[in-house]
């Protein structure tokens, strides 16, 4: 260990670089990249039935009848994205609901903020339905390390099971036993 090296990971780091060690943590614990495309997709969705285009002196209005549901439909995006970053839990909840919102807004909004918002609503709607929280890092055993009693999975015992009449034969008929190397999978053949 040198002179340079800090005692502590954090101590004397820029603060960029832990803000940004902080921030790629957080966002490994959640959909962010779900929630991400589904406020993106709320964006365009509230924004081009009030939006004026202006192409020289001809101001074009894509204003609809039903730009009260667009609005309604976009806000709704907006805030299931970032339901998604605070609440992870609300995963597939939000998902469907960004999925069938997208749906609703190719008709009510400009087919769906013409086709942006659509686009990213979709998507991000089926990253959230589709992602699954990590599983917290397991403490490996040794590989040497035998299974004891009850430390296999529930149900199968580490020994074999042995016929009542004492012949040393296995009591299991369906040969899918540890000892047959068949694992739960049957042969067909």
């Amino acid at each position: 260990m040198s002179a340079e090296t800090p005692a502590a990971p954090g101590h004397n780091e820029h603060y960029l670089r832990v803000f940004r060690r902080n921030f790629r943590t957080w966002r490994g614990d959640r959909p962010f990249w779900a929630g991400l495309f589904v406020l993106l997709g709320g964006f365009p969705i509230a924004y081009f039935p009030y939006a004026n285009l202006q192409i020289g002196h001809l101001t074009l209005a894509m204003a609809t009848t039903a730009g009260a549901g667009s609005l309604i439909i976009g806000v709704l995006l907006v805030v299931l994205g970032i339901s998604l970053w605070f609440q992870k839990h609300v995963r597939t909840f939000a998902g469907v609901a960004a999925i069938l919102l997208a749906l609703v807004s190719i008709p009510v909004s400009n087919l769906g903020g013409f086709l942006i918002g659509f686009l990213f609503a979709m998507i991000g709607g089926a990253m959230a339905v589709s992602w699954a929280p990590g599983a917290p890092p397991a403490e490996e055993r040794p590989a040497s390390a035998s299974l004891a009693k009850g430390d296999g999975p529930e149900g199968v015992d580490a020994e074999p099971a042995i016929a009542a009449n004492g012949a040393g034969e296995p009591n299991d008929l369906s040969g899918t036993s540890p000892t047959n190397g068949a694992n739960g999978r049957h042969s067909a053949g």
